[in-house]
């Protein structure tokens, strides 16, 4: 068992309002810093289901105990759950989860209800999957949460800081409306763009899906989501969703107009180069130049990836990143592994003098 958190009395009770990935995942987190954890949720069973994952107990609370309220539901309800959070919980500081900050503030504001207790959050974590049954524990660390500026008193503040530390996320400061449109650009555009070219797909004959590579699975990959989930936070983000996509509809104009020219299609791909150089790289770093991928050929059987594993451990590389491509006609697979360049080809002749087969 792990050693309690320091911070673990100072947020118990903690009581999480919907037991969702996020939610269920919160709760997790905390019970296993040794937090006390009630959950809650509109159907009793999803929160029995998160009980038995670790996320805590369906057992309430002593309304006046509670010292943290974590509002994990979907983003048209936060703002009257929240709402009757404050209410309920009287000495409790209240947060929520959701994708957006500005239109459930606005909301609060316009409900008239005191904020000094509300600190508005935004886990950047989760994954296309959803439910309880999806939870861990360790689904925020070293990810980025987002508090939102403006919103609390410096107590309250201070009690969701401890809840972002004990998740082991990293806390970005940021007001409302900036994060609304930041989310736009780096989440919510997308996810539409992801969920435009699969949808395409759906017209696509079986026959020409044959020849789907691994690129077409990456770009689609996150289209595999919830509608129900995203056709709210779209909505409540449809101004600067709305202004990203008319300059992405303008992009594709130009290069509509200049596909017969050459430095159109090339401008185009080097800015997407530009954009990706842009990203953060690992823990937060600048994104290196100076990467390279060696893709090697493993065969499907038992315990060939970890024999590939134990090789490259054996070449002292220290590999950046990795993934893997499953064939279609053949009972391989293809893991890419990405390392320093100077290291690249050393680590292909190694490979190669090992056995394996490298694809170029």
């Amino acid at each position: 068992m792990a050693p309690k958190h320091p911070d673990a009395d100072a947020l118990s009770p903690t009581v999480i309002i919907g037991t969702g990935l996020i939610g269920a995942s919160i709760g997790c987190a905390l019970t296993e810093a040794g937090v006390d954890v009630r959950l809650r949720d509109r159907y009793r069973s999803h929160a029995v289901v998160a009980a038995g994952v670790g996320a805590g107990s369906v057992e309430a609370p002593m309304a006046a105990k509670v010292r943290l309220v974590v509002v994990a539901v979907p983003p048209a309800v936060v703002a009257p759950t929240v709402a009757q959070a404050i209410k309920h919980y009287r000495n409790a500081t209240v947060t929520d989860v959701a994708s957006v900050k500005q239109p459930i503030l606005a909301d609060l504001e316009a409900m008239g209800t005191d904020l000094r207790r509300y600190v508005g959050s935004h886990p950047m974590a989760g994954s296309e999957l959803s439910g309880p049954l999806t939870a861990r524990p360790r689904l925020f660390v070293d990810r980025t949460w987002v508090l939102a500026e403006g919103t609390g008193s410096a107590e309250a503040v201070q009690t969701v800081e401890k809840l972002i530390g004990i998740c082991g996320a990293r806390l970005v400061r940021c007001a409302p409306a900036d994060h609304d449109r930041a989310v736009a650009e780096t989440s919510h555009v997308p996810q539409i763009m992801s969920s435009l070219t699969a949808a395409r797909l759906a017209d696509v004959p079986s026959e020409d899906l044959r020849l789907a590579g691994q690129g077409v699975r990456d770009v689609t990959r996150i289209a595999n989501s919830d509608p129900a989930l995203w056709r709210q936070i779209i909505t409540g983000n449809r101004a600067e969703i709305a202004t990203q996509l008319k300059a992405i509809r303008d992009d594709l104009d130009r290069l509509i107009a200049g596909l017969d020219d050459i430095r159109t299609i090339g401008d185009l791909i080097a800015r997407g180069r530009v954009g990706v150089a842009a990203l953060p790289g690992k823990h937060g770093r600048p994104a290196s130049t100076t990467l390279d991928h060696v893709t090697v050929e493993i065969p499907d059987t038992p315990g060939a990836l970890a024999r590939l594993f134990v090789d490259i451990m054996g070449q002292g590389v220290n590999v950046e990143d990795l993934s893997i491509e499953h064939g279609y006609d053949r009972e391989v697979g293809y893991l890419s592994i990405t390392v320093e360049a100077e290291q690249a080809q050393d680590l292909r002749e190694a490979m190669g003098e090992k056995g394996w087969t490298l694809r170029s």
